[in-house]
């Protein structure tokens, strides 16, 4: 009896073991089963990837219809061109773009210059035109009236270059004497980028862009001009701040050289120029009307407070707004007003100009 339980518990035990040791290689079975299929998932999700973000050729731009401007400046990083890229929506996001960069090891391979593209391109194309795509030479106009940050926002826009860095250059540079520098004043380059349209090459830097702007410029401002300039006694930096006026109070060409003549008349008998212009360069905001708070601005831009011209231009005037500010017309108004449409109304004494002002605003 003794032997029977003997050989029963063994047989018990023995089969426990085997048990036990089945079920240890089944649960080894099970798991080189999931880590395999792990890795065939791994596998197919990282061939997917690769087929996803594979370089093709680059897109063809020719005929198509609002190209976005990328300027890819030396020393950008791959983060740095992921920005830009999502902020002019080329591409719905950053992390796509450098996972595509890293795929294609391609962190080094960009190329300096302006390109053209298209919104809602993906990683992989957007790619592929900065690699080993062509760079494009970037035609921007700048319209007559444009401050120098307006200009800066629009360079960066058309991809010509940064706005930070252009603003940044705009603070002090002067390659010309008569670029005077002011107390007060934001930027010295302010008044002397010539409004044009300009052809830029892929590779221009804020610099190059700038310095291409002032020297047109200095090209249109001809030598007859310099002497009228002299003979009136007027320095070639207060022509310019009064061109800048006359061009941002005017939106006719008609009444440049009247609304020259009135502020000249003005500085001449001591009155402030009172004018709505200089105020909206140092607003936050554009508005239609200035208030009456808005003339307490404290500002020495604010020419209904202070007396003289502002502390330079206020904008860039073309060239008919220069001559005009050089050449003003010969009448006695005083004051003008202009209705919603820029009609000006012009008067020769303050309740005239009430009048009117009542019955055209």
């Amino acid at each position: 009896m003794k032997d029977s339980l003997k050989d029963i518990v063994t047989e018990s035990i023995s089969y426990d073991a085997k048990a036990s040791e089945e079920e240890i290689k089944k649960k080894k079975r099970n798991i080189i089963i999931a880590v395999s299929g792990l890795m065939v998932v791994f596998v197919l999700f990282f061939g997917i990837m690769l087929f996803s973000f594979r370089l093709g050729s680059p897109m063809n731009m020719d005929g198509k219809k609002d190209l976005v401007y990328i300027h890819v400046a030396k020393g950008m990083s791959s983060a740095d061109i992921g920005k830009e890229l999502e902020k002019k929506g080329v591409i719905s996001s950053t992390t796509t773009f450098w996972i595509a960069t890293k795929l294609n090891g391609a962190d080094s391979k960009f190329k300096v210059g302006t390109f053209a593209l298209a919104k809602n391109m993906s990683a992989a194309d957007a790619l592929s035109v900065l690699i080993n795509g062509n760079t494009v030479a970037v035609r921007v106009t700048i319209p007559e009236g444009y401050g120098v940050k307006d200009i800066a926002k629009r360079l960066d826009e058309y991809g010509v270059c940064s706005e930070r860095e252009f603003l940044e250059l705009a603070k002090d540079y002067a390659p010309y004497d008569y670029m005077e520098k002011h107390k007060n004043t934001v930027y010295r380059v302010e008044g002397f980028l010539f409004p044009d349209t300009y052809d830029f090459a892929s590779d221009a830097t804020a610099k190059d862009v700038m310095n291409r702007m002032i020297d047109e410029f200095d090209n249109k401002l001809t030598a007859d001009m310099r002497k009228e300039a002299a003979a009136r006694d007027i320095s070639i930096y207060d022509l310019v701040t009064m061109a800048s006026l006359v061009e941002k109070e005017a939106r006719y060409e008609e009444d440049m050289p009247i609304i020259s003549q009135v502020l000249w008349k003005r500085l001449n008998i001591s009155m402030p120029l009172q004018s709505d212009a200089t105020l909206q360069y140092v607003m936050a905001e554009i508005k239609e009307d200035v208030s009456i708070a808005d003339t307490k601005i404290d500002s020495p831009y604010n020419s209904y407070q202070n007396y003289g011209l502002p502390p330079g231009p206020i904008a860039s005037p073309g060239l008919k707004a220069l001559k005009s500010a050089l050449r003003p017309a010969s009448t006695d108004y005083l004051y003008f007003v202009a209705d919603r449409q820029g009609k000006n109304y012009y008067s020769n004494t303050y309740d005239e100009h009430l009048a009117i002002v009542s019955e055209v605003r």
